[in-house]
């Protein structure tokens, strides 16, 4: 695997549980994936149980990509990704058309007023330590040392 220069490595969780332009949740997620850049590693789109008070089943995959964005320049096109996707902001844990995280950083951890990585929940969050398992099981979160294979061995319990 060849990165681009002073590019990073990033995993990111793609959900959507509301069918969009693209199709139904797994196609929308699908569709995502083209625009994510630098695609190194991508798991298989799995349907996982709803979080919250939404009632739709999930279309969730994880993805490694490499870029030489920083965090917060990231997050802005993922968010802008989004909002092309339809997603508009409204009750947290509803249906969505898609929702795309920074999960994991190459570079470690990185925190400010917009976005936190490592993703503070992700460790107990099945619906992405499963599609991450898929492809970065040997990836260490920089907080607590432990690979994702450990992470999902805890939660898994």
């Amino acid at each position: 695997m060849r990165l681009p220069s002073a590019a990073s490595l990033y995993v990111i969780a793609l959900g959507s549980n509301r069918s969009g332009r693209h199709g139904r949740p797994a196609q929308e997620v699908t569709a995502a994936l083209g625009l994510l850049g630098d695609v190194i590693a991508v798991s298989p789109v799995m349907m996982t149980p709803p979080l919250g008070p939404a009632s739709r089943r999930y279309a969730n995959a994880a993805a490694v990509i490499a870029t030489p964005e920083t965090p917060p320049v990231l997050l802005a096109r993922l968010k802008a990704i989004e909002r092309a996707f339809g997603r508009r902001r409204g009750q947290r844990w509803g249906s969505r058309v898609l929702d795309l995280d920074i999960i994991l950083w190459s570079q470690g951890a990185w925190s400010d007023r917009r976005v936190t990585v490592p993703h503070p929940a992700f460790r107990q969050r099945n619906f992405v330590l499963e599609p991450l398992m898929r492809v970065a099981p040997d990836w260490r979160d920089s907080v607590t040392g432990l690979t994702i294979r450990q992470l999902h061995h805890r939660l898994r319990g």
